[in-house]
C-alpha cells in the first residue's frame, strides 16, 4: 500500500491559440477506464465539429494503466505529450482531453507537441493537483478530565478531527496518517495513563 499519491479532485479547463488553431484542454478526475472513455466521448460529442480530440489518461496508483491517442494528428505529437504532462506531474486517476480546432496553418511536429503540452498543462493547473494520503480512521474515547490532553495532542499532530461526541465520555473520531499512528497512540496512552480507549475502525485515502 503506497502512503501518498497525486491526483485531481476537481475538473479543470483552459485553452491556448497557436497560429489561429485553438487548443482547448480539459482535465477531469476518473477512477476507471470506463469513466475515462465516457468523458472522452462526451467531449467528442460536445466538439463534434473539431478536427481532433486527443487524450491521455492514467488510472490506479499502483500498476498504473496508461492510455493515449493522437486522434489523427501525426504520431507522437498529441497523445504522448499529453501523457507526459500526466506522468511528469506523477498524477493518477486523471483524464486529459485536448480539442483542436484547425486554424488553417500547419504547425509542424514541434509546434503541435508544444501546443498540446501547454494546453494539457494549463488544464491540469486549473484543476489543481492534490496529494492523497493513506489515513487510518481512529476512535479515541476518554473521560472528560483527560479530554483536554487528548485534544491538545491531536491538534499538535497531523491528525484530522472528523468529529467529537460528548456523552458519558468524550469520543474523538480522527483520521491519522499511517506513519504517525504508532507515535500518536503512544503519546495518548502516556498522557492518559492508558485510560483512553483507542480503536482503529477503518482506512482511506484523503
Amino acid at each position: 500500500m503506497i502512503e501518498t499519491y497525486n491526483t485531481i479532485l476537481n475538473d479543470g479547463q483552459d485553452e491556448i491559440v497557436e497560429k489561429k488553431s485553438r487548443f482547448i484542454g480539459y482535465a477531469v478526475p476518473v477512477s476507471t477506464e470506463d469513466e475515462a472513455y465516457a468523458f472522452i466521448e462526451k467531449i467528442r460529442k460536445q466538439h463534434y465539429d473539431a478536427r481532433h480530440n486527443c487524450f491521455a489518461f492514467a488510472i490506479g496508483s499502483e500498476n498504473t494503466l496508461l492510455r493515449f491517442s493522437d486522434d489523427g494528428e501525426p504520431q507522437g505529437t498529441a497523445g504522448k505529450p499529453i501523457l507526459e504532462v500526466i506522468t511528469g506531474n506523477e498524477v493518477v486517476n486523471v483524464c486529459i482531453v485536448v480539442t483542436r480546432y484547425f486554424g488553417g496553418t500547419l504547425l509542424g511536429t514541434g509546434g503541435l507537441v508544444r501546443a498540446y503540452t501547454e494546453a494539457a498543462k494549463l488544464a491540469l493547473a486549473d484543476a489543481g493537483v492534490h496529494t492523497m494520503q493513506f489515513m487510518k480512521i481512529v476512535e479515541i474515547t476518554t473521560n472528560y478530565n483527560d479530554s483536554g490532553k487528548v485534544q491538545y495532542l491531536l491538534s499538535s499532530s497531523d491528525a484530522v478531527i472528523d468529529g467529537t461526541d460528548y456523552t458519558a465520555d468524550v469520543c474523538f473520531r480522527v483520521a491519522v496518517p499511517v506513519d504517525g499512528l504508532d507515535r500518536l497512540i503512544k503519546q495518548i496512552t502516556e498522557a492518559t495513563s492508558a485510560r483512553a480507549s483507542i480503536e482503529v475502525t477503518g482506512e482511506q485515502y484523503r
